[in-house]
Protein backbone atom coordinates (compact mmCIF):
# COMPACT_ATOMS: atom_id res chain seq x y z
CA UNK A 1 0.00 0.00 0.00
CA UNK A 2 1.27 3.36 -1.11
CA UNK A 3 2.30 6.24 1.93
CA UNK A 4 -0.43 8.47 0.22
CA UNK A 5 -2.99 5.91 0.63
CA UNK A 6 -1.94 4.78 3.90
CA UNK A 7 -1.97 8.45 5.05
CA UNK A 8 -5.85 8.76 3.91
CA UNK A 9 -6.81 5.49 5.96
CA UNK A 10 -4.87 7.03 9.30
CA UNK A 11 -6.68 10.19 8.65
CA UNK A 12 -10.47 8.29 8.22
CA UNK A 13 -10.54 5.61 10.44
CA UNK A 14 -8.20 7.05 13.33
CA UNK A 15 -7.68 10.84 13.67
CA UNK A 16 -11.43 11.76 12.46
CA UNK A 17 -13.01 9.31 14.43
CA UNK A 18 -10.97 10.83 17.59
CA UNK A 19 -11.85 14.46 16.86
CA UNK A 20 -15.59 13.58 17.82
CA UNK A 21 -14.28 12.50 21.10
CA UNK A 22 -11.59 14.92 22.02
CA UNK A 23 -12.10 18.07 19.70
CA UNK A 24 -8.75 19.91 19.06
CA UNK A 25 -7.94 22.69 20.94
CA UNK A 26 -8.22 25.47 17.80
CA UNK A 27 -10.44 25.14 14.75
CA UNK A 28 -7.01 25.59 12.52
CA UNK A 29 -3.27 26.06 13.89
CA UNK A 30 -1.22 28.37 11.95
CA UNK A 31 2.19 29.25 12.80
CA UNK A 32 2.78 33.25 12.99
CA UNK A 33 3.07 33.56 9.23
CA UNK A 34 -0.70 32.06 8.61
CA UNK A 35 0.76 28.21 7.31
CA UNK A 36 -1.52 26.01 8.42
CA UNK A 37 -0.35 23.24 10.23
CA UNK A 38 -1.20 19.92 9.45
CA UNK A 39 -2.03 17.24 12.32
CA UNK A 40 0.43 14.90 10.83
CA UNK A 41 3.19 15.33 8.26
CA UNK A 42 4.69 12.47 5.58
CA UNK A 43 7.95 12.57 3.58
CA UNK A 44 8.08 15.31 1.30
CA UNK A 45 8.72 14.70 -2.22
CA UNK A 46 11.03 12.07 -3.78
CA UNK A 47 14.41 11.04 -3.97
CA UNK A 48 15.57 13.47 -6.58
CA UNK A 49 13.67 16.04 -4.94
CA UNK A 50 15.54 15.62 -1.53
CA UNK A 51 18.95 15.34 -3.35
CA UNK A 52 17.97 19.03 -4.98
CA UNK A 53 16.01 20.55 -2.07
CA UNK A 54 17.73 19.16 1.14
CA UNK A 55 21.18 17.49 0.25
CA UNK A 56 24.51 17.34 2.59
CA UNK A 57 25.63 20.21 5.10
CA UNK A 58 28.28 22.22 3.45
CA UNK A 59 27.17 21.30 -0.18
CA UNK A 60 24.61 23.63 -2.56
CA UNK A 61 21.81 24.45 -1.91
CA UNK A 62 23.19 24.67 2.28
CA UNK A 63 19.33 23.87 3.63
CA UNK A 64 21.11 21.87 6.64
CA UNK A 65 24.34 23.96 7.13
CA UNK A 66 26.92 26.00 4.97
CA UNK A 67 29.54 23.96 6.88
CA UNK A 68 30.06 20.01 6.71
CA UNK A 69 30.41 19.36 10.39
CA UNK A 70 28.19 22.36 11.44
CA UNK A 71 29.17 22.99 15.55
CA UNK A 72 31.06 19.74 16.08
CA UNK A 73 34.28 21.17 14.69
CA UNK A 74 33.54 25.02 16.09
CA UNK A 75 30.70 26.30 18.29
CA UNK A 76 28.79 29.56 17.06
CA UNK A 77 30.23 32.96 17.78
CA UNK A 78 28.74 33.73 21.24
CA UNK A 79 28.73 37.68 19.96
CA UNK A 80 26.36 39.84 22.89
CA UNK A 81 25.47 42.98 21.69
CA UNK A 82 26.43 45.95 24.19
CA UNK A 83 27.21 49.61 24.41
CA UNK A 84 26.33 52.53 26.50
CA UNK A 85 27.01 55.74 28.27
CA UNK A 86 30.89 56.32 27.26
CA UNK A 87 33.32 54.51 26.06
CA UNK A 88 35.42 53.95 29.22
CA UNK A 89 32.22 52.37 30.92
CA UNK A 90 31.51 50.44 27.16
CA UNK A 91 35.03 49.54 26.94
CA UNK A 92 34.75 47.36 30.85
CA UNK A 93 31.39 45.68 29.93
CA UNK A 94 33.50 44.18 26.75
CA UNK A 95 36.00 43.26 28.87
CA UNK A 96 33.77 41.56 31.69
CA UNK A 97 31.93 39.85 29.10
CA UNK A 98 35.46 38.34 27.12
CA UNK A 99 36.44 36.95 30.62
CA UNK A 100 32.68 35.16 31.30
CA UNK A 101 33.49 33.11 27.83
CA UNK A 102 31.70 35.73 25.43
CA UNK A 103 33.78 34.81 21.68
CA UNK A 104 32.80 38.19 19.95
CA UNK A 105 32.11 41.37 20.66
CA UNK A 106 29.01 43.57 19.26
CA UNK A 107 29.04 47.18 19.42
CA UNK A 108 25.55 49.25 20.52
CA UNK A 109 26.09 53.09 19.46
CA UNK A 110 23.84 55.34 21.13
CA UNK A 111 21.23 57.32 18.53
CA UNK A 112 23.65 60.18 17.99
CA UNK A 113 26.10 58.38 16.59
CA UNK A 114 23.62 55.97 14.34
CA UNK A 115 22.84 59.73 12.23
CA UNK A 116 25.97 61.08 12.41
CA UNK A 117 25.82 63.78 14.81
CA UNK A 118 28.36 64.42 17.58
CA UNK A 119 27.98 64.44 21.08
CA UNK A 120 28.01 68.26 21.68
CA UNK A 121 25.42 68.83 18.59
CA UNK A 122 22.01 70.19 19.47
CA UNK A 123 20.23 67.10 17.89
CA UNK A 124 22.13 64.97 20.62
CA UNK A 125 20.83 66.66 23.64
CA UNK A 126 19.70 64.33 26.07
CA UNK A 127 20.62 61.24 24.13
CA UNK A 128 24.20 60.78 24.77
CA UNK A 129 24.86 57.11 25.66
CA UNK A 130 21.60 56.36 26.41
CA UNK A 131 20.92 53.18 23.56
CA UNK A 132 24.36 52.74 22.91
CA UNK A 133 28.01 53.91 23.10
CA UNK A 134 28.74 57.63 22.48
CA UNK A 135 31.44 57.80 19.44
CA UNK A 136 32.41 60.97 18.06
CA UNK A 137 36.16 60.76 17.20
CA UNK A 138 39.15 58.69 16.53
CA UNK A 139 39.46 59.02 20.61
CA UNK A 140 36.49 57.64 21.38
CA UNK A 141 36.91 54.71 19.25
CA UNK A 142 40.86 54.11 20.83
CA UNK A 143 39.33 54.28 24.46
CA UNK A 144 36.16 51.41 23.49
CA UNK A 145 38.87 49.12 22.25
CA UNK A 146 41.91 50.14 24.76
CA UNK A 147 43.22 46.19 25.94
CA UNK A 148 41.03 45.03 23.41
CA UNK A 149 43.39 43.36 21.11
CA UNK A 150 42.33 43.48 17.55
CA UNK A 151 44.36 40.96 16.17
CA UNK A 152 42.86 38.29 17.93
CA UNK A 153 38.94 39.37 18.11
CA UNK A 154 35.79 39.60 15.82
CA UNK A 155 34.14 42.82 16.18
CA UNK A 156 30.32 43.44 14.54
CA UNK A 157 29.46 47.11 14.39
CA UNK A 158 25.65 47.86 14.39
CA UNK A 159 25.81 51.21 12.12
CA UNK A 160 24.04 51.84 9.03
CA UNK A 161 23.80 55.32 7.26
CA UNK A 162 27.59 56.61 9.04
CA UNK A 163 28.96 53.09 8.61
CA UNK A 164 31.69 53.41 6.50
CA UNK A 165 32.87 56.33 8.71
CA UNK A 166 33.03 54.09 11.71
CA UNK A 167 34.50 51.10 9.97
CA UNK A 168 37.58 53.84 8.91
CA UNK A 169 38.11 54.81 12.61
CA UNK A 170 38.07 51.13 13.19
CA UNK A 171 40.85 50.49 11.00
CA UNK A 172 42.87 53.62 12.32
CA UNK A 173 42.75 52.37 15.67
CA UNK A 174 43.50 48.66 14.68
CA UNK A 175 46.72 50.57 12.72
CA UNK A 176 47.30 52.10 15.94
CA UNK A 177 47.87 48.53 17.89
CA UNK A 178 50.16 47.28 14.77
CA UNK A 179 47.33 44.90 13.18
CA UNK A 180 47.03 44.72 9.45
CA UNK A 181 43.80 46.09 7.84
CA UNK A 182 44.49 42.58 5.81
CA UNK A 183 44.06 40.39 9.51
CA UNK A 184 41.05 42.30 10.65
CA UNK A 185 37.64 40.12 11.30
CA UNK A 186 34.17 41.24 11.82
CA UNK A 187 31.25 42.84 10.34
CA UNK A 188 29.90 46.45 9.63
CA UNK A 189 25.90 45.88 9.43
CA UNK A 190 26.13 48.76 6.77
CA UNK A 191 22.70 48.10 5.50
CA UNK A 192 20.61 51.76 4.39
CA UNK A 193 17.46 49.69 2.99
CA UNK A 194 15.84 48.33 6.08
CA UNK A 195 17.03 52.14 7.66
CA UNK A 196 14.06 53.23 5.22
CA UNK A 197 11.86 50.09 5.57
CA UNK A 198 11.65 49.71 9.37
CA UNK A 199 14.36 51.27 11.56
CA UNK A 200 14.24 55.04 10.32
CA UNK A 201 18.51 55.71 11.64
CA UNK A 202 18.73 56.78 7.69
CA UNK A 203 20.79 60.21 6.93
CA UNK A 204 21.25 60.60 3.29
CA UNK A 205 19.13 59.79 -0.03
CA UNK A 206 18.91 56.03 -1.60
CA UNK A 207 21.87 56.83 -4.06
CA UNK A 208 24.32 58.62 -2.24
CA UNK A 209 23.61 55.81 0.71
CA UNK A 210 23.85 52.75 -1.70
CA UNK A 211 27.50 54.80 -3.05
CA UNK A 212 28.93 54.28 0.68
CA UNK A 213 27.96 50.99 1.06
CA UNK A 214 29.96 50.22 -2.69
CA UNK A 215 32.73 51.67 -1.52
CA UNK A 216 33.00 49.36 1.74
CA UNK A 217 32.45 46.44 -0.62
CA UNK A 218 35.51 47.96 -3.14
CA UNK A 219 37.93 49.17 0.10
CA UNK A 220 37.75 46.03 2.07
CA UNK A 221 37.72 43.42 -0.92
CA UNK A 222 41.25 44.98 -1.66
CA UNK A 223 42.22 45.81 1.78
CA UNK A 224 40.22 43.84 4.14
CA UNK A 225 39.18 40.32 2.88
CA UNK A 226 37.87 38.74 5.96
CA UNK A 227 35.64 41.50 7.11
CA UNK A 228 32.06 41.37 6.46
CA UNK A 229 31.18 44.41 3.99
CA UNK A 230 27.64 44.31 5.21
CA UNK A 231 25.32 42.47 7.53
CA UNK A 232 21.66 42.24 5.77
CA UNK A 233 19.42 42.38 8.07
CA UNK A 234 16.18 41.14 8.62
CA UNK A 235 15.60 41.25 12.46
CA UNK A 236 14.52 45.26 12.28
CA UNK A 237 11.91 44.02 9.66
CA UNK A 238 10.61 41.64 12.36
CA UNK A 239 11.17 43.69 15.34
CA UNK A 240 9.09 46.18 13.45
CA UNK A 241 5.98 43.56 13.53
CA UNK A 242 6.62 41.63 9.94
CA UNK A 243 5.82 37.90 9.39
CA UNK A 244 9.04 35.14 9.16
CA UNK A 245 7.88 34.66 5.47
CA UNK A 246 8.24 38.49 5.14
CA UNK A 247 11.65 38.55 6.93
CA UNK A 248 13.11 36.56 4.70
CA UNK A 249 11.39 38.07 1.38
CA UNK A 250 12.29 41.40 2.47
CA UNK A 251 15.79 40.75 3.43
CA UNK A 252 16.59 38.58 0.73
CA UNK A 253 15.17 41.15 -2.00
CA UNK A 254 17.14 44.00 -0.15
CA UNK A 255 20.30 41.75 -0.26
CA UNK A 256 19.30 41.02 -4.31
CA UNK A 257 19.86 44.62 -4.45
CA UNK A 258 23.24 45.14 -3.33
CA UNK A 259 24.70 42.60 -5.07
CA UNK A 260 23.07 44.55 -8.31
CA UNK A 261 24.51 47.89 -6.90
CA UNK A 262 27.88 46.37 -6.73
CA UNK A 263 28.47 44.75 -10.10
CA UNK A 264 26.98 47.83 -11.31
CA UNK A 265 29.94 49.90 -9.69
CA UNK A 266 32.41 47.46 -11.40
CA UNK A 267 32.97 44.40 -9.04
CA UNK A 268 32.68 40.78 -10.01
CA UNK A 269 30.34 38.76 -8.04
CA UNK A 270 32.55 36.36 -7.34
CA UNK A 271 35.23 38.76 -5.71
CA UNK A 272 32.61 40.39 -3.19
CA UNK A 273 29.91 37.90 -2.57
CA UNK A 274 31.79 35.62 0.45
CA UNK A 275 32.11 39.12 2.22
CA UNK A 276 28.10 39.60 2.23
CA UNK A 277 26.51 38.46 5.93
CA UNK A 278 22.88 38.09 6.76
CA UNK A 279 21.29 39.46 10.31
CA UNK A 280 18.26 37.05 10.98
CA UNK A 281 15.60 37.39 13.70
CA UNK A 282 14.67 34.38 16.46
CA UNK A 283 10.98 34.18 17.43
CA UNK A 284 9.04 31.91 19.45
CA UNK A 285 7.19 29.76 17.23
CA UNK A 286 10.21 27.45 17.22
CA UNK A 287 9.86 24.91 14.51
CA UNK A 288 9.10 27.66 11.63
CA UNK A 289 11.47 29.64 12.82
CA UNK A 290 14.25 26.69 12.04
CA UNK A 291 12.53 26.35 8.70
CA UNK A 292 13.28 30.18 8.19
CA UNK A 293 17.18 29.91 8.39
CA UNK A 294 17.12 26.66 6.23
CA UNK A 295 14.41 28.22 3.53
CA UNK A 296 16.86 31.35 3.59
CA UNK A 297 19.48 30.00 3.18
CA UNK A 298 18.66 27.42 0.17
CA UNK A 299 16.83 30.56 -1.60
CA UNK A 300 19.98 32.51 -1.01
CA UNK A 301 22.15 29.96 -2.72
CA UNK A 302 19.76 29.80 -5.84
CA UNK A 303 19.51 33.60 -5.69
CA UNK A 304 23.46 33.93 -6.31
CA UNK A 305 23.94 31.05 -7.99
CA UNK A 306 21.20 31.09 -10.82
CA UNK A 307 20.11 34.66 -11.21
CA UNK A 308 23.65 36.73 -10.67
CA UNK A 309 25.68 33.04 -11.97
CA UNK A 310 28.23 33.38 -9.09
CA UNK A 311 30.58 30.62 -9.59
CA UNK A 312 32.18 29.80 -6.50
CA UNK A 313 30.56 27.78 -3.87
CA UNK A 314 31.41 30.47 -0.99
CA UNK A 315 29.22 32.78 -2.90
CA UNK A 316 26.52 30.44 -2.69
CA UNK A 317 26.78 30.48 0.74
CA UNK A 318 24.28 32.53 3.09
CA UNK A 319 26.11 33.48 6.79
CA UNK A 320 24.48 34.78 9.11
CA UNK A 321 24.16 36.26 12.65
CA UNK A 322 21.47 36.22 15.07
CA UNK A 323 19.67 37.80 17.87
CA UNK A 324 16.80 36.63 20.03
CA UNK A 325 13.24 38.91 19.71
CA UNK A 326 13.54 42.06 21.73
CA UNK A 327 10.01 42.76 20.66
CA UNK A 328 9.07 39.42 22.47
CA UNK A 329 10.34 40.73 25.94
CA UNK A 330 7.96 41.79 28.42
CA UNK A 331 7.84 44.23 31.39
CA UNK A 332 5.52 41.86 33.02
CA UNK A 333 7.13 38.68 34.81
CA UNK A 334 10.32 39.44 33.08
CA UNK A 335 11.80 36.19 34.80
CA UNK A 336 9.64 34.88 31.98
CA UNK A 337 12.14 36.52 29.32
CA UNK A 338 14.76 33.91 30.45
CA UNK A 339 12.55 30.96 28.63
CA UNK A 340 11.76 33.14 25.58
CA UNK A 341 14.98 33.60 25.06
CA UNK A 342 16.07 30.03 25.58
CA UNK A 343 13.75 28.67 23.23
CA UNK A 344 14.49 31.49 20.18
CA UNK A 345 18.21 30.71 20.56
CA UNK A 346 17.66 27.15 20.60
CA UNK A 347 15.54 27.67 17.44
CA UNK A 348 18.76 29.57 16.40
CA UNK A 349 20.92 26.66 16.85
CA UNK A 350 19.40 24.39 15.18
CA UNK A 351 18.79 26.53 12.12
CA UNK A 352 22.60 26.82 11.92
CA UNK A 353 23.63 30.25 12.82
CA UNK A 354 26.65 31.16 12.46
CA UNK A 355 26.55 33.75 16.07
CA UNK A 356 24.42 34.88 18.46
CA UNK A 357 23.46 37.43 21.03
CA UNK A 358 20.52 36.68 23.21
CA UNK A 359 18.98 39.30 25.11
CA UNK A 360 18.72 40.32 29.02
CA UNK A 361 15.70 39.32 30.68
CA UNK A 362 15.24 42.76 32.17
CA UNK A 363 15.83 44.72 28.86
CA UNK A 364 11.86 45.80 28.53
CA UNK A 365 12.13 47.49 31.63
CA UNK A 366 16.39 49.22 31.40
CA UNK A 367 19.52 48.81 29.92
CA UNK A 368 20.63 45.39 30.80
CA UNK A 369 22.25 44.82 34.40
CA UNK A 370 25.76 43.31 34.55
CA UNK A 371 23.96 39.72 36.18
CA UNK A 372 20.96 39.84 33.61
CA UNK A 373 24.03 40.29 31.00
CA UNK A 374 26.02 36.81 32.49
CA UNK A 375 22.62 34.93 32.45
CA UNK A 376 21.84 36.01 28.86
CA UNK A 377 25.60 34.79 27.91
CA UNK A 378 24.90 31.85 29.72
CA UNK A 379 22.16 30.55 28.06
CA UNK A 380 23.84 29.83 24.71
CA UNK A 381 26.78 28.59 27.03
CA UNK A 382 24.48 25.61 28.43
CA UNK A 383 22.91 25.22 24.80
CA UNK A 384 26.82 24.71 23.74
CA UNK A 385 28.17 22.54 26.53
CA UNK A 386 25.08 20.54 27.83
CA UNK A 387 22.14 20.40 25.91
CA UNK A 388 24.14 18.07 22.92
CA UNK A 389 22.47 19.99 20.13
CA UNK A 390 25.80 20.94 19.58
CA UNK A 391 27.03 17.53 18.75
CA UNK A 392 25.05 16.67 15.61
CA UNK A 393 24.66 18.46 12.24
CA UNK A 394 21.26 19.26 11.59
CA UNK A 395 19.25 17.68 14.75
CA UNK A 396 16.24 18.19 13.22
CA UNK A 397 17.16 16.27 9.70
CA UNK A 398 13.89 14.39 8.67
CA UNK A 399 11.33 16.04 10.25
CA UNK A 400 8.57 16.03 7.91
CA UNK A 401 7.04 19.68 9.70
CA UNK A 402 10.16 21.00 9.35
CA UNK A 403 10.48 20.03 5.77
CA UNK A 404 7.19 21.62 4.87
CA UNK A 405 7.50 24.49 6.97
CA UNK A 406 10.95 25.44 4.79
CA UNK A 407 8.98 24.66 1.59
CA UNK A 408 5.94 26.85 2.17
CA UNK A 409 7.82 29.94 3.66
CA UNK A 410 9.92 29.62 0.31
CA UNK A 411 7.14 29.49 -1.76
CA UNK A 412 5.50 32.37 0.26
CA UNK A 413 8.70 34.63 0.48
CA UNK A 414 9.22 33.73 -3.28
CA UNK A 415 6.22 35.40 -4.43
CA UNK A 416 7.12 38.63 -2.86
CA UNK A 417 10.41 38.44 -4.13
CA UNK A 418 8.71 38.05 -7.55
CA UNK A 419 6.13 40.82 -6.67
CA UNK A 420 9.06 43.73 -6.30
CA UNK A 421 10.69 42.45 -8.92
CA UNK A 422 7.82 43.43 -11.33
CA UNK A 423 8.10 46.59 -9.21
CA UNK A 424 11.64 46.96 -10.05
CA UNK A 425 12.81 46.20 -6.96
CA UNK A 426 13.66 47.31 -3.51
CA UNK A 427 14.48 50.62 -3.70
CA UNK A 428 11.15 50.82 -6.11
CA UNK A 429 9.13 48.83 -3.15
CA UNK A 430 10.59 51.41 -0.56
CA UNK A 431 9.80 54.45 -2.42
CA UNK A 432 5.97 53.19 -2.91
CA UNK A 433 5.85 52.45 0.67
CA UNK A 434 5.14 48.47 -0.40
CA UNK A 435 7.30 46.80 2.19
CA UNK A 436 6.35 49.45 5.16
CA UNK A 437 2.65 48.63 4.69
CA UNK A 438 3.18 45.16 4.55
CA UNK A 439 5.16 44.80 7.77
CA UNK A 440 2.42 47.48 9.39
CA UNK A 441 -0.38 45.11 7.98
CA UNK A 442 0.98 42.27 10.03
CA UNK A 443 2.09 44.28 12.86
CA UNK A 444 -2.12 45.39 13.35
CA UNK A 445 -3.16 42.33 12.66
CA UNK A 446 -0.97 40.67 15.46
CA UNK A 447 -1.69 43.32 18.01
CA UNK A 448 -5.34 42.36 16.93
CA UNK A 449 -4.85 38.89 17.75
CA UNK A 450 -3.72 39.65 20.99
CA UNK A 451 -6.67 42.01 21.94
CA UNK A 452 -8.74 39.66 21.25
CA UNK A 453 -7.02 36.71 23.12
CA UNK A 454 -5.95 34.87 20.13
CA UNK A 455 -2.32 34.86 20.86
CA UNK A 456 -1.61 34.24 24.25
CA UNK A 457 1.32 36.49 26.10
CA UNK A 458 2.49 35.75 29.61
CA UNK A 459 1.62 38.14 31.67
CA UNK A 460 0.17 40.72 29.44
CA UNK A 461 -3.29 39.10 28.29
CA UNK A 462 -3.14 35.94 30.29
CA UNK A 463 -1.86 34.92 33.67
CA UNK A 464 -1.00 37.94 35.18
CA UNK A 465 0.27 38.49 38.57
CA UNK A 466 0.80 41.34 40.72
CA UNK A 467 4.05 41.85 41.73
CA UNK A 468 6.80 44.15 42.68
CA UNK A 469 10.23 44.05 40.30
CA UNK A 470 12.96 44.47 41.59
CA UNK A 471 16.34 44.48 39.33
CA UNK A 472 19.44 45.92 40.19
CA UNK A 473 19.79 48.84 37.77
CA UNK A 474 21.71 50.05 35.39
CA UNK A 475 21.60 53.71 34.67
CA UNK A 476 23.42 56.27 32.36
CA UNK A 477 25.11 58.89 34.88
CA UNK A 478 23.61 62.31 32.81
CA UNK A 479 27.57 63.67 33.29
CA UNK A 480 28.71 61.28 30.23
CA UNK A 481 27.22 63.95 28.21
CA UNK A 482 28.96 66.99 29.58
CA UNK A 483 31.84 65.09 29.71
CA UNK A 484 31.86 63.93 26.53
CA UNK A 485 31.07 67.72 24.69
CA UNK A 486 34.54 68.44 27.13
CA UNK A 487 36.55 66.32 25.37
CA UNK A 488 35.30 67.31 21.90
CA UNK A 489 36.45 70.98 22.92
CA UNK A 490 39.55 69.54 23.87
CA UNK A 491 40.32 67.76 20.48
CA UNK A 492 39.18 70.47 18.41
CA UNK A 493 41.10 72.97 20.54
CA UNK A 494 44.07 70.52 20.28
CA UNK A 495 44.19 69.27 16.46
CA UNK A 496 45.97 71.30 13.72
CA UNK A 497 43.17 73.36 12.78
CA UNK A 498 44.62 73.87 9.12
CA UNK A 499 44.77 69.98 7.99
CA UNK A 500 41.35 69.41 9.36
CA UNK A 501 39.93 72.59 7.39
CA UNK A 502 41.82 71.16 3.91
CA UNK A 503 40.54 67.96 4.17
CA UNK A 504 36.78 69.15 4.88
CA UNK A 505 37.80 71.04 1.70
CA UNK A 506 39.33 67.72 0.29
CA UNK A 507 35.79 66.17 1.46
CA UNK A 508 33.73 68.48 -0.12
CA UNK A 509 35.28 68.01 -3.83
CA UNK A 510 35.62 63.97 -3.36
CA UNK A 511 31.86 63.95 -2.27
CA UNK A 512 30.92 65.49 -5.99
CA UNK A 513 33.36 62.63 -7.62
CA UNK A 514 33.87 58.53 -7.95
CA UNK A 515 36.36 58.05 -5.86
CA UNK A 516 36.61 55.91 -2.89
CA UNK A 517 35.75 57.88 -0.16
CA UNK A 518 36.64 54.71 2.48
CA UNK A 519 40.89 56.02 2.19
CA UNK A 520 39.93 59.64 2.69
CA UNK A 521 37.77 59.02 5.79
CA UNK A 522 40.45 56.99 7.48
CA UNK A 523 42.93 60.08 6.64
CA UNK A 524 39.53 62.48 8.10
CA UNK A 525 39.96 60.15 11.14
CA UNK A 526 43.34 60.11 12.17
CA UNK A 527 43.58 64.07 12.18
CA UNK A 528 41.02 63.86 14.68
CA UNK A 529 38.24 65.25 12.31
CA UNK A 530 34.78 64.29 14.35
CA UNK A 531 31.79 62.23 13.13
CA UNK A 532 29.47 65.05 13.37
CA UNK A 533 31.83 67.09 11.07
CA UNK A 534 32.02 64.78 8.23
CA UNK A 535 28.60 63.35 7.90
CA UNK A 536 28.17 67.23 7.87
CA UNK A 537 30.06 67.41 4.76
CA UNK A 538 28.10 64.83 3.26
CA UNK A 539 24.92 66.15 4.34
CA UNK A 540 25.90 69.76 2.84
CA UNK A 541 26.63 67.74 -0.45
CA UNK A 542 23.50 64.61 -0.64
CA UNK A 543 20.74 66.06 1.30
CA UNK A 544 19.15 64.00 3.55
CA UNK A 545 16.03 61.63 2.72
CA UNK A 546 12.50 62.39 2.81
CA UNK A 547 10.29 59.44 4.03
CA UNK A 548 7.41 58.24 1.41
CA UNK A 549 4.03 58.83 3.01
CA UNK A 550 2.48 55.37 4.49
CA UNK A 551 -1.10 54.65 3.35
Amino acid sequence: MSLKSEKKRWEEEVHRPLLSRFPERKEEFETSSGITLPPLLTPQGSDGQYSDDLGFSGEYPFTRGIHPGMYRGRLWTMRQYAGYASAKESNLRYRYLLEQGQSGLSVAFDLPTQIGYDADDPNAVGEVGKVGVSISSLEDMQTLFQEIPLSKISTSMTINAPAAILLAMYIAVAKQQGVETSKLRGTVQNDILKEYVARGTYIFPPKPSMRLITDVFKYCQAEAPSWNTISVSGYHIREAGSTAVQEVAFTLTNGIAYVQAAIQAGLNVDDFAAQISFFFNAHNNFLEEVAKFRAARRMWAKIMRERFKAKKPRSWMLRFHTQTAGSTLTAQQPENNVVRVTLQALAAVMGGTQSLHTNSMDEALQLPSEKAVRIALRTQQVLAHESGVADTVDPLAGSYLVEYLTDEIEGRAGDYIKKIDEMGGALAAIENAYMQNEIHAAAYQFQQAVEREEEIILGVNAYQTEEQIEFERLEVNPEVEAAQRGRLKTLRNNRDSSKASELLTKLEAASRSDENLLPLFIECVENQLTLGEICGVLRQEWGEYQPATWG
